[in-house]
This record gives C-alpha cells, structure tokens and sequence, in this order.
C-alpha cells in the first residue's frame, strides 16, 4: 500500500481504507448481522477493489502480484462464509471434495488469480497433479487452504527453513543416535514382504482381528551377527551415506560388484527370509512404509478390510524426480541479483528451485562449490505394464537425465541469463566433479559432464509422493483406528489432522501413533491435529 500511495495510483483510496475499516466494524459484530448482508457488504467491497486494481495492473508485475493476492484473500473470505466454514465441526473438511481451483472459481476468483504463480505454486509445491500429468492438477481445497494458511499465519519466522545438511543427516540420524542409545535395536537390510493377519475362523465372539506375523526377505547379514553401523563422519556431523558399508556385511565385496540395490522395490535378492511372530518376537507392529508401498506389503489387509481396499484404490500417489548441481561460479555471476531463495510455479520438468549455496562450508570438497542447486518436480507416470519391467528403474533415471539436460540446455536462462554459453547451450564446464581434482585430473567435457552430478527418479512404491486429491482424504486411515488389536500406521499418506505429503504430517502422524498405543503424548499436545 505504501508504493500505491507514492505513486498516486488509487483515485478511490480514501474510500478502499474506509471500506476496509466498515468491514472490521461489521466481522466484530458478525452475530448480529445476517449472513446475507455481509455477502452483500462484501460483494459491493471486492467489485469496487477489482475494477479499480484490474486497471491499474496493466503492464506492472509488481502490482499484479498484489492484485492476485487480495482477489484470492476475498475469494477464500467469501467462499468461508458462503461455505459455513467458520461453524461446521469438519472445519477446512467440508470442502475437501472441490479442487482448491475449482473452489476458488466458485466464489469469485478471477482466471488471472487461479492460473497466478501464488496458486500454481500450492500444486507444485504438493506434487498435485494426478499420475505425474501437469495437464491434470487437483489437490483437495479445504486442504490446499490449511496448508497455506498455516504457513502464512502460524509459521515462525519464515515460510520456508533450510536445512544445514541433508535431511537424513540433520533429521533422520539424531532419531537414529537418541534411540540407539535408549536401547531400540534396528535391523537394517530387511525388506517387509507381507503382513500376515490372523485367520478369522480363530478368532473368538468379540475378538479383534490383529497381525499374527511380519515376512521379511533378509538381503544382507552383518559380519559376526553384530549390529550394522549405518553413519559416515562428514567433517564431524554424523551423515547417512547414499551407498551402504559393504565391509560390514558378509560377502560384501561381492554384494557390490553384483550390483545389489537394496533399496529397489524391483531388485527381489535375498539371501534368506525371516518370519517375526506375534507373542514371540513382537507385540505391537507399526506399519511405517511409504503410503505407495501399502498395497505390495499389506496385501491380506487390502483383500479382507473394505475400508484398506479403498484407501489404496482412492489415496493415489505420483513418482517424483529432482537432481542437484554443484558450480563454481556464485549465483550473482550467473545472474542471479536476488537474495538466496526457494521457488516454486517455475516451469516444467523443474518448476521448484532451492539455493542450497550455504551447504558448500559442510561438505568436503578439495576446492568449495561457489553455488549449490537443488530441482525437483513431479515425474509424469509411465504405463502400468512399464512398470512391471525389471530395467524400469535405470530406464526412469536416464530418463530424469535428459529431463535434467534440457532444462538446464533450455530453461535454466530464464532465472540464471549467464548460465548459458550460447542460446541453448547450458555452460557445463561450470559443474563441479567431486570425483575429479580440477588441477590434475581431465574432467568430462560438454553434457557427459553432468553424470558427475546427482538425480534421482523417485519411483519405487515406497518413494513415491501420497497425493490429496479431491475426494480422497476421507478414505485415509488413521493412527487411532483401532481395528486391529495390535496394529496402527505412521506415516505422511494416513489420516493425520494435515493429510499432505510434508514433514508436519509425517511428525503429526507419528505421535498419533505413539498416543494410539501408549496414551502419551495427549491429543492437545500435537500441535496443528485439533479434531479426533
């Protein structure tokens, strides 16, 4: 409003700040005045707003943007009180059968504002788009609007928070190091192949069903039966290492010359299977897995349970695909002017970047990079029969290649104009080869040189992104079903009080699933989970 006020843009400004005040004046006094009359308020506030801003943001970006937000804040005003929002008991979920589109358009957003990079953004930054297809984007509106307005409004200091490592190292390895030393025992190398359910014909007249046992195919064994220890030192953080420790294993050498991928849902080699037994070697069983992974590991639950079946068949998820870049010139120099950031709405195969420049200091690189890059994207879904193909998952990661070679050949110019040699040719000798000295050893030349760094096409059952698309979050289970004696579920994909795929669902779900079978911690201590 400031830089409105500088350049003498609003012939009605007076009265917009009038306006606005009224409507303080009547939302404090919302009890006694019809519903009616506040739409009507309302209606006469955003038609004066939009005619006079739709004119003054011809041509001026800057003011665009702003339009496109206060059009869409009016919209979200309206369609709450059009929708009920503010007294229905289901809050946000009573609309979580719309797209958030689709919402918005409902109650007055204009196509401007719906196709803005602001909304674009909430589906890009949540994968949505079904099956992997840009052309097909939903993500559930009273979701979508949960999301958004948490992070606006509840967030503390910033929307968005760096990591100073990766999130293996800075996340998953002190749980691994605080656990281990409360003396929880982990057994890696063990792939869940099926959870066995009680036959029915045993259970006795009110007796629960529960998991009799956990099959597991065991790929590898510790040498002298010990405990694998799994983290690296990386200039004193304990790290998680992309590649496993095949000296601690037996036959190790040979484990890595096979080429064993211990983490493909589509590598089946084993060298023994393990049954765990209810009563013998566990209690209680949580099941873990990544949401994509249900349907391969639970399959008598998907079979017996209606209320399982759907949730596989409804709750739906998308590959995703991302690569990371180290260079040696800094961000200004390939003509970046702003400040480090995070983006999203940018273009396809790569339309979310993050300015990971900082981590240079925490890694171990003979010369440090000057800038550090990370992409990711949704990943469009290949043919069902596609899949099934034991080549599938090195076809998918050459195939996130060229996706990584033409963006930077192609787009890369619009955020970095100096990163390009030529129009269309991306300047490949800035990348940084860790597996090289600069000084010593010739470096790959031209685009072979982007094999030295890194991508990945997230497409194994268990890495792929849980969707909330439209009509589906009500088909999730939760932590505190308590259909089985014995079994809850943890994890981004259940139904947790913030049904998106992110770190608050994982971290809500997950103390669901502590309360579910100890009581601890209470409902009201998870923060952002409000309704049982």
């Amino acid at each position: 409003m400031s830089r409105l006020l500088k350049l003498g843009q609003f012939a009605t400004l007076a009265a917009v700040v009038e306006a606005l005040g009224l409507m303080e004046g009547v939302l404090g006094r919302l009890r006694r005045y019809p519903e009616n009359l506040l739409l009507q308020f309302h209606d006469t506030v955003a038609s004066a707003l939009r005619s006079q801003f739709e004119r003054l943001v011809t041509g001026d970006d800057e003011l665009r943007r702003l339009w496109e937000i206060i059009d869409l804040v009016l919209a979200v005003v309206r369609g709450t009180l059009r929708s009920g929002l503010l007294n229905d008991p289901r809050g946000f979920d009573a609309i979580n059968d719309y797209d958030c589109r689709e919402w918005l358009r409902l109650h007055g957003a204009s196509e401007g504002s719906i196709n803005s990079a602001f909304v674009r953004a909430l589906y890009d930054l949540a994968f949505a788009y079904e099956e992997g297809d840009v052309k097909r984007p939903a993500i559930a509106a009273g979701q979508a609007l949960r999301g958004a307005l948490r992070a606006f409004f509840t967030y503390r200091g910033a929307f968005f928070w760096k990591m100073r490592a990766g999130m293996g190292d800075v996340v998953f390895a002190p749980f691994y190091e605080v656990l281990t030393r409360r003396g929880v025992r982990f057994e890696f190398f063990h792939r869940l192949e099926s959870v066995r359910l009680v036959d029915p014909a045993r259970l006795g007249v009110g007796e629960h069903p529960y998991v009799e046992a956990l099959e597991f195919d065991v790929q590898a064994e510790v040498l002298g039966g010990g405990e694998y220890q799994p983290l690296v030192d990386v200039r004193g953080l304990p790290c998680w290492p992309a590649q496993p420790d095949y000296r601690q294993l037996v036959d190790g050498e040979r484990l890595r010359q096979e080429g064993w991928k211990f983490e493909s849902h589509w590598d089946r080699r084993k060298v023994r299977s393990r049954t765990l037994r209810m009563g013998e070697d566990f209690d209680l069983a949580i099941l873990g897995v990544g949401g994509g992974a249900v349907r391969h590991v639970c399959r008598e639950l998907v079979e017996r349970d209606a209320r399982w079946r759907q949730m596989v068949e409804r709750v739906k998820s998308v590959p995703t695909q991302a690569f990371q870049i180290w260079m040696s010139a800094g961000m200004r120099e390939l003509g970046w002017t702003e400040p480090p950031i995070n983006i999203s709405g940018f273009i396809e195969p790569f339309d979310t970047w993050a300015d990971m420049s900082h981590l240079a200091s925490e890694e171990s690189w003979p010369r440090a990079p000057r800038s550090i890059a990370y992409f990711c994207s949704v990943l469009p879904d290949p043919p069902e029969e596609e899949r099934d193909s034991p080549n599938f998952p090195e076809a998918q990661h050459e195939r996130v290649r060229r996706h990584c070679v033409h963006f930077l050949n192609k787009d890369i110019v619009h955020l970095w104009p100096w990163a390009c040699r030529v129009p269309g040719e991306f300047r490949w000798d800035l990348l940084m080869d860790p597996g090289g000295q600069p000084d010593a050893t010739p470096l790959a030349e031209g685009e072979e040189r982007f094999r030295s760094q890194y991508w990945t096409a997230n497409v194994s059952p268990t890495d792929r992104y849980t969707l909330s698309l439209p009509g589906s979050l009500r088909f999730r289970v939760s932590p505190l079903d308590n259909t089985y004696d014995n079994l809850t579920v943890a994890g981004d994909w259940t139904d947790c009080g913030f049904n998106e795929g992110c770190v608050e669902a994982a971290v809500m779900s997950g103390r669901l699933a502590a309360h579910a079978i100890s009581g601890a911690p209470r409902l009201d201590e998870i923060i952002g989970f409000d309704h049982p």
